[in-house]
Formats: C-alpha cells, sequence, structure tokens
C-alpha cells in the first residue's frame, strides 16, 4: 500500500496501457515516462543502470510481445521478453527496495470453464505467448517481494498499441470494413474486451489501497469476438460483409481458450469492481477516437 511520495518509472509509456496510465497517474509523487528508446527491457545491464540512477519507488513494466500467433514460431524471443527480462526488472526492483508492477494476460487459462476464472484457479495455457507470460507472472512474484501482476484481457485504447504494428482489435475491424473487406470474425471464443482508459485508473487505485500479489482487472461482462466486431460496427454506423466462425475454421496459429472471463474477486474486496460493461466503455473508446480525430492538427512555430 503506497503511503510515502512514489516516484514511478513507467516502462512502455507508448504504447496503448502505459499511455493511459500515464495520463491517469494520480499518486502522490512523480511519473517518470520511459519508452523505448530511453531503456530496452531486454538489455540487462541498462535495466539495471537506467534504474539505479532513477531510483524508483515503483517501476510499472507495460513492455510485452504480444504477437501470439507468430509467438509459435519465435518461442526464444517471447519467453525472453515476457519472462526473462521480467524475471530481471524484479531482480533490480528487489534489490533497489522498489515495488514491481507488472500485467499479464486472460491466455493463462485453457477456457474449459463457463463461469469466470477466480484469481486463485489454475491455469494451464494452449499457446507459447500464455506460456511466457505465465513465467512472466511468476517470475515477477517469486524474484520481487510485493510485486503487483494484473491479468488483462483483449486491450484496446486510443494509442493503440506499438508492439502490434499501432493497431487493436477495434482498428483492425474499422480498417478492414472501411476497405469493403469480407470480415470473419471467431464466435466461439469468450472473453472481456477492455479499454485501457477505464483499466489504467484502477492500477494506481489499487497501488493506492491494496495489498501486492495477483489482481484480474477487465471491463464487468462478457461477449463474443463476433458479438464485440458487430457491437463496433453498429455503433461506428458500418454494415461491412460480417461472417462468425468457429476457432477451427478460422486456423489460428495459436491456440486461444474458448472461455476466459475473469472474475474480480480481489478487485470486490477493496470495493474496487466496479468498471463499467464492455458495451459502454467500447462507445466511449469510439467517442474518444472521434474526438482525436477531429481535433486540429498542431502548428509549427
Amino acid at each position: 500500500m503506497t503511503t510515502a511520495p512514489a516516484r514511478c518509472a513507467l516502462i512502455g509509456a507508448a504504447g496503448q496501457l502505459g499511455f493511459d496510465l500515464a495520463r491517469s497517474f494520480d499518486l502522490p509523487g512523480t511519473l517518470v515516462r520511459l519508452t523505448h528508446a530511453d531503456l530496452d527491457v531486454l538489455d540487462a545491464a541498462a535495466v539495471a543502470r537506467v534504474l539505479r540512477e532513477l531510483r524508483p519507488t515503483h517501476v510499472v513494466n507495460t513492455a510485452a510481445y504480444n504477437l501470439v500467433d507468430r509467438a509459435e514460431d519465435e518461442r526464444a524471443a517471447v519467453l525472453a521478453l515476457n519472462a526473462g527480462a521480467v524475471g530481471t526488472l524484479a531482480e533490480v526492483c528487489a534489490s533497489l527496495g522498489a515495488t514491481l508492477v507488472h500485467f499479464s494476460t486472460d491466455y493463462v487459462f485453457d477456457g474449459r470453464r463457463a463461469t469466470p476464472y477466480g484469481e486463485d484457479d489454475a491455469p494451464a495455457p494452449l499457446s507459447v505467448y500464455g506460456a511466457s507470460k505465465l513465467e512472466g507472472e511468476r517470475l515477477a512474484l517469486a524474484r520481487g517481494p510485493g510485486a503487483f501482476v494484473f491479468r488483462v484481457c483483449g486491450l484496446y485504447g486510443i494509442a493503440r498499441s506499438a508492439g502490434k504494428g499501432g493497431v487493436n482489435f477495434v482498428e483492425t475491424m474499422l480498417r478492414l470494413a472501411r476497405a469493403g473487406r469480407a470480415i470473419r470474425v471467431v464466435r466461439d471464443q469468450v472473453a472481456t474486451p477492455s479499454y485501457t482508459r477505464d483499466l489504467a485508473p484502477k492500477v494506481w487505485r489499487v497501488l493506492a489501497r491494496g495489498g501486492p500479489g495477483l489482481y484480474h482487472l477487465t471491463n464487468a461482462g462478457a461477449t463474443s469476438w463476433y458479438e464485440f466486431a458487430r457491437e463496433i460496427f453498429r455503433l461506428s454506423g458500418l454494415s461491412p460483409s460480417l461472417t462468425p466462425v468457429t476457432a477451427a475454421e478460422y486456423g489460428a496459429r495459436a491456440r486461444r481458450p474458448a472461455y476466459s472471463v475473469l472474475g474480480h474477486g480481489r478487485l470486490a474486496a477493496l470495493g474496487e469492481d466496479d468498471l463499467r460493461p464492455w458495451p459502454e466503455a467500447l462507445a466511449a473508446y469510439l467517442r474518444e477516437r472521434a474526438e482525436v480525430s477531429a481535433a486540429p492538427a498542431p502548428v509549427s512555430p
């Protein structure tokens, strides 16, 4: 629980989650934004040097390998970033007496159930990506005493995702629709796509009020990716050719859980389980997206 003034080092500040963490930061203290240009978390010596110079009280790590299908063929690279680098961060944080804050995924579960997964449910990842994130969780909690790990799901945010080439699922759907493409979306995978602007303030609330450990953090409710796509198009006034398919028909390289809705038991225990339902969050994102698109470009001096 945060009491003294914080000095937070935010790794991955240019990504969609990092962007919203930066603009919602409200702990007493200061926030230091670090992009990849400032710190490559794969460089262990640089991690130790930069963090020792900053002397942070908290290190918030949003850097990750998120290309789920490509990860199947790049096991070494995905493990290096999603696990090895996390272990390094945890060790350096422990040596500095700093709190590590790390982010994981709903893909640590196998999806064989039909009710929300709790923080204490046993993970069983189906993919290289999921296994790498689970190992990152383990290293964060084992090597960084007092670490916080937040499992999130289907993130989209106004900054989009640098690690995914500047796109997220919502942006991909809109781009395909406006290009007149026929779209196939999986209907038998159920999750909770989540707006980073909603999740980010909760991270700071939990750090201020809660104890360390594992938390599930998503918007409320559940939906299939097909139904999510339908709602994107409905709210955007678009009517593309949209076909529901099974995961088997879609044939993605990596297996995903059929059901990966996350229960918010630890948020509820703090009185913080009040995130808005996913349809409201999506509508808010589309409004913010329109406002950003309509804003005049800055004028050069």
